[in-house]
């Protein structure tokens, strides 16, 4: 690593992007909406295709620095041209997927919400749903209470389905805590995509 500290890098940044891609797919979180979510909600479709192409990314990083590192040592034109392949093809997968993350900024966090909305809909109109412990699950997940009324009141849905201590905490509205826990973790992959991005210019 020490005489090749370009490859090594490229090595950790497809690690990094492997890494964050299993968080992703397998986070509480993430994997709690997408097993409540419809069949109708695109969020189901974003995790998986998200954690593939993270996958397929980082692989073909990683496959690119050892095939560079093997030409550097070798001495090889065979294989400078099949690293500069793999480089070329992570960089067209990095651009349009970095372009996704700022066109379609608001579409997981929409599609989040919708699963949040429809199952919170759910419970408060029949509240011996079997729905009443997915919404339970996400309320613990994500360390939140309900929704926010505008008169400051909760109903029987945030009694029979928050964690104790939070029901009356105004601070805790649960569409409120997904948009803000989406929001840091797509800072956290714009960031990784933008440092792979320039390293790679």
């Amino acid at each position: 690593c020490q005489s090749l500290p370009n490859n090594c890098i490229f090595q950790l940044l497809g690690l990094s992007i492997a890494t964050l891609s299993t968080v992703t797919h397998y986070g509480l979180q993430f994997t709690l909406i997408s097993d409540i979510s419809l069949e109708s909600n695109s969020y189901r479709f974003i995790h998986y295709a998200a954690f593939y192409f993270g996958i397929c990314l980082s692989m073909t990083l990683i496959l690119a620095a050892l095939l560079s590192s093997a030409a550097t040592v070798r001495e090889s034109q065979c294989l400078t041209a099949m690293g500069f392949f793999c480089f070329a093809l992570a960089f067209c997968g990095l651009i349009p997927a970095t372009c996704w993350r700022y066109m379609h900024s608001t579409e997981v966090e929409d599609s989040m919400m919708d699963v949040y909305d429809f199952v919170y809909e759910e419970v408060r109109r029949n509240s011996s749903s079997f729905r009443r412990h997915e919404l339970t699950a996400i309320h613990e997940a994500f360390l939140c209470c309900g929704k926010r009324s505008p008169f400051g009141d909760t109903t029987n849905v945030e009694h029979k389905t928050c964690p104790s201590g939070q029901i009356h905490n105004a601070v805790q509205d649960c569409l409120q805590e997904i948009r803000n826990f989406l929001r840091k973790h797509m800072d956290f992959v714009s960031t990784l995509l933008g440092v792979t991005i320039g390293f790679m210019v």
